[in-house]
């Protein structure tokens, strides 16, 4: 069954190769490098959290800790770079941040099964928003906050990542619509972490949180929807006996 998800993770991968090279090949030279090194460097992330995941959830507990780590540390740093302006905010966005950092921690302690399938949901949906909103996005959702997210790309990730999660029902055996659902609530947790981070980065004036990773920017620009996903994923089992 993993061997089969590898090859499944490879192939999205080679349509997604695909869909960039329609994407950069009309583009400057460095525009097209840029998003090439992207690729590239989420290819790896993506390789890293997969075999993590497989091998010993134990590795994926610790890279979480990681993730968070250098979460908390890339906000107080915008924060004192402002010179500790709009306290306020920062103290609720702290507090949020710290509440869904405790149910990714809690997330890391689940079966690798569901450990996976969120991951792959998270993956898919990222990477394929990413695609269809260059190839057929129009209307942006968040222009002042996220401007590069788009109904179109929202959408079309959506609908690869729930068709993906039924596909996956080895991982997560459940009824079609607890799955569709399931994977419904990870992909809103998703993106609603992702606009919170960008919103965060807005008020403070930057593009990225740092340059940490090459052609992502900071660890909460990379790992914001897996963070917030993931906390989904604790609240819904932990509390919600989902």
């Amino acid at each position: 069954m993993i061997q089969t998800i590898y090859i499944i993770i490879l192939s999205y991968f080679i349509l997604g190769s695909i869909g960039f090279f329609f994407i950069n090949r009309k583009k400057e030279r460095e525009v097209a490098r840029k998003s090439r090194t992207k690729f590239i460097t989420y290819f790896f992330i993506i390789n890293i959290l997969f075999f993590s995941i497989v091998i010993n959830p134990i590795l994926f507990q610790n890279l979480s800790i990681l993730i968070i780590g250098f979460g908390f540390f890339e906000i107080i740093k915008l924060f004192i770079n402002s010179g500790a302006s709009k306290k306020g905010f920062f103290t609720v966005s702290v507090l949020v941040f710290g509440t869904l950092s405790t149910g990714f921690l809690f997330f890391g302690k689940l079966d690798k099964e569901l450990i996976l399938f969120t991951f792959l949901i998270l993956s898919i949906f990222d990477s394929f928003s990413q695609i269809s909103g260059q190839l057929w996005g129009r209307k942006k959702i968040a222009p002042k906050i996220s401007p590069n997210k788009t109904v179109g790309g929202i959408i079309g990730g959506a609908i690869i990542a729930i068709i993906s999660s039924v596909l996956l029902n080895e991982l997560y055996p459940a009824p079609l619509f607890k799955t569709v659902l399931f994977a419904t609530g990870i992909i809103l947790f998703a993106f609603a972490g992702d606009i919170a981070a960008s919103f965060f980065k807005r008020k403070y004036g930057v593009k990225d949180y740092s340059n940490l990773i090459p052609g992502h920017g900071g660890f909460l620009d990379r790992f914001d929807s897996l963070i917030a996903g993931g906390a989904w994923v604790a609240l819904s089992l932990y509390l919600l006996n989902f």
